[in-house]
């Protein structure tokens, strides 16, 4: 299943500085944010559930983040 998430991540930048901690949540899962989009879009290949564990990290990290209806 891929997960898609809107966030408030917005430069190269930031994504380096959470690139460790989703690698930690997310080990050996596929991951990408998609900056070009209007709603920065972070997508998540995965057949668990991560969408509460992604939510929760990113907003400690200081972003927004939603899932979207896929």
């Amino acid at each position: 299943m891929i997960y898609v998430f809107k966030t408030s991540v917005q430069r190269r930048k930031d994504v380096l500085r959470l690139q460790p901690v989703l690698n930690d949540l997310l080990p050996s899962l596929n991951w990408n944010f998609d900056l070009d989009d209007c709603d920065k879009i972070l997508r998540v290949e995965s057949a668990m559930e991560i969408a509460p564990s992604v939510i929760r990290l990113l907003r400690e990290a200081g972003f927004d983040c939603e899932e979207l209806a896929c």
